[in-house]
């Protein structure tokens, strides 16, 4: 683990705007406190991480994180890289949530202003464009996470390729008559899954009936939760012997719903349904869930690099990183660990 500011301070015994204050040459620090908290960084191996060093000295040390909701699990995740790399800069972080799309400016407008922050993450959601580009005028630094912009650095997913993954490795299990369970439309992520799903059928060859396409009822979190998952699996049920034998589920937290509707109706899985999701979050592992794996942590840390870098350099050409989504074999989708599944193309994981 990376030693912090946090943990100069606490050896030293002093705060930690004490040990920002050596670091930075400030004169009101005595000379005994500057040889001790010296003293401790040396024996500690700190070395200032050299984004904090380069930036100006009027900088506010906090990051604004404009977020559509506080509890999914992939946020939780990505939060854990960005609170990491935060922590390694000496930041703090400042969360607003949204919870309805016309809140998105003011929650963005109320953060950054109020909060006097050097810069912006903004995740999952249509950037306000014209909002943007008036903190930019400012100098406020924005980047995208999990959304994308000409204009502004960005980092994303590529959803539709992963779903199309999942698709096809369901495909070369043999199975045709294969569904999707999947979160609100009005989320970018689930409609870039869907999208994917229907391109591998498609390129397969393969119908895919309107009903085999069921999408969450419920609005909260846009459908991303275990109870959407668990009520649009029992619609999949009531279709009895009509029901697809596999299906592709647009996140972990779904499928473990979904489960849980699969065995309170005497189905099992995958022997009765075959199933692969997206995240691998935590929870997948314990469930034996096959998923696409997302580099939530990865992101998150990245996020922060890249807009440290654009707080150090604001003419610095806009950046846009992809992400394709890693397919991971577990017992969910009935692949023989290791054999069919390494057939699908690269990007393949048996555990």
């Amino acid at each position: 683990m990376r030693v912090t500011i946090y943990d100069i301070a606490r050896e030293a015994k002093v705060g930690i705007g004490t040990v920002s204050r050596v670091f930075n040459n400030h004169p009101s620090v005595s000379d005994e406190t500057r040889e001790r908290v010296l003293n401790v960084a040396n024996r500690l191996n700190y070395h200032p991480h050299p984004y904090a060093r380069g930036l100006a000295r009027k900088r506010t040390n906090s990051v604004l994180a404009v977020i559509p909701f506080f509890t999914t699990f992939f946020f939780v995740e990505v939060f854990k890289g960005v609170q990491s790399k935060l922590n390694e800069l000496d930041c703090d972080l400042i969360l607003y949530g949204v919870n309805h799309p016309d809140q998105v400016a003011s929650s963005v407008r109320r953060g950054a202003l109020r909060g006097r922050v050097d810069g912006i993450l903004f995740f999952s959601m249509k950037a306000p464009l014209e909002l943007f580009e008036q903190y930019v005028a400012q100098r406020i630094p924005i980047v995208l996470v999990d959304t994308d912009h000409e204009k502004f650095d960005s980092l994303f997913v590529e959803n539709v390729a992963g779903a199309s993954l999942a698709t096809r490795h369901l495909i070369s299990l043999g199975h045709r008559r294969i569904g999707m369970l999947s979160a609100s439309l009005e989320s970018r992520p689930a409609k870039e899954r869907v999208e994917g799903f229907r391109k591998a059928m498609k390129e397969a060859g393969l119908s895919v009936p309107a009903e085999y396409v069921k999408v969450a009822a419920s609005t909260e979190l846009d459908g991303f939760t275990r109870e959407a998952g668990y009520q649009t699996m029992k619609e999949f049920l009531a279709m009895g012997n009509q029901m697809p034998t596999a299906l592709f589920v647009s996140s972990d937290i779904q499928a473990a719903g979904a489960l849980q509707a699969l065995t309170e109706g005497g189905k099992s899985c995958p022997d009765d349904i075959a199933i692969v999701s997206f995240d691998d979050i935590e929870l997948a592992s314990h469930l034996g869930l096959t998923t696409m794996r997302q580099p939530m942590h990865a992101m998150g840390e990245l996020a922060v690099d890249m807009l440290f870098q654009r707080i150090k350099d604001p003419q610095a050409p806009v950046q846009h990183k992809k992400f394709k989504p890693e397919l991971v074999i577990r017992k969910t989708c009935g692949a023989v660990l290791g054999e069919k599944a390494s057939k699908v193309e690269a990007g393949v994981r048996s555990v």
